[in-house]
Order: structure tokens, then sequence, then C-alpha cells
């Protein structure tokens, strides 16, 4: 592929380059949708796009835990939650901490590089008490490298330019969401939801 940039994994600057970029992003989302404690921002990520190569093909675990690192860096203060979201190998189900989905129902599958993504299993290995969920209702997302993170979004989601708009190699695309508009022209509505959820609604 032209232009394509495949970068040394095993260099550290690499890795603390991608920690730096993914903590950006989760900033400048955060601010983006206003993120407060109790929300949960969906995260897909291929570090096979974030260090050069076609997705699917190059998962890299350093580049996974960096990155995770990195958003969780700037979310965990905030109370925010991060949901992972395992590639298609695991129907995109999502790596949570129980905390974010008490009551929800959980589904019996352990990540790993080549069957779940290598950032889904940094979360895996990172949250106190990880579980997976197939699906979920996200305030937030953050796609690294196409991941198709759409369906664990709240309706309706609305797509956010991030200045941090690259990870690595791979493109980051951010959403955030708001309340849906209903009625007619007899409607009124509430003109500070159109910027996304009141604080009160986790």
């Amino acid at each position: 592929m032209a232009g394509l940039v495949v970068h040394n994994v095993e260099n550290a600057e690499f890795l603390l380059q991608v920690k730096a970029e993914a903590a950006e992003a989760a900033k400048q989302l955060a601010e983006a949708a206003k993120l407060h404690g109790g929300q949960i921002v969906v995260v897909g990520c291929s570090t096979s796009e974030v260090v050069g190569h076609a997705v699917g093909s190059w998962s890299t675990p350093e580049v996974g835990k960096a990155i995770f690192d990195g958003l969780n860096s700037v979310f965990a203060p905030m109370g925010v939650y991060i949901a992972a979201q395992c590639c298609e190998h695991l129907n995109r189900a999502l790596i949570v901490d129980y905390d974010a989905v008490v009551g929800a129902e959980i589904v019996n599958v352990m990540p790993q590089p080549k069957a779940g993504s290598s950032f889904a299993t940094a979360a895996y290995e990172s949250f106190t008490h990880p579980v997976a969920v197939e699906e979920i209702r996200a305030d937030a997302g953050l796609d690294i490298g196409g991941t198709l993170i759409g369906m664990h979004l709240k309706k309706v989601a609305v797509p956010v330019r991030l200045p941090q708009n690259h990870i690595g190699s791979a493109m980051v695309l951010a959403a955030r969401v708001r309340p849906k508009f209903i009625g007619g022209d007899r409607a009124m509505y509430d003109d500070s939801l159109k910027d996304g959820y009141p604080e009160f609604c986790k």
C-alpha cells in the first residue's frame, strides 16, 4: 500500500507515542461529549492498523496495552468506564468492568490477541472484575483503525472530529450521543439536550 508506514513495535518511543496519542484522544472526546462519572465509552482498536498493517493481520499486545493505559489514564480518574470491543471472531462482544454493567447478562469468553484483539485482552487483564457482554449502549465511542463501533452506541450517535485523529498509523473516529427528538410540529424540545445527556442520566 503506497505511503504505508510500518512501525517497529519493539521501539519504546513508539509505545510512548501511541500511549500519549491515546490519552490526548480521550481528553478531546471527554470534552466534546461532556463525559462524566458512571458513563461508558466503547472503544474498538485494531493494533494491526496502529502499527501499519491491515486490520486483523498483525495483532500486537504491547501496543494494545499502551493504548489502553493511555485511555484509562484519562477516563479512570473521571469515573468513566471503558468497554473494549472485541473483534469479529467474538462477534464484537465487549469486555468491561462488572461495576459498569451490574445486572447485565454476561457471557463466557476470554479474549486473546488473535480472537478478541490485543486491546480487549489488555482491558481484560487490567480491569478489577472483567466480564464479557454481547451488547451495550455506550455514551461515546472511539474507533481506532476502522473497527465499526456504532452497534454499541446509544441513539442518536453524533460524529465528533478530534484534532488527535490518528494513533500510530490508524485513523481515529469518534462519536458522542444525544437523546432522540420525538413528536412533530406541536412538540417542544429542551435545547440543552441537543448537546447530549444531562449529568444525572447515567
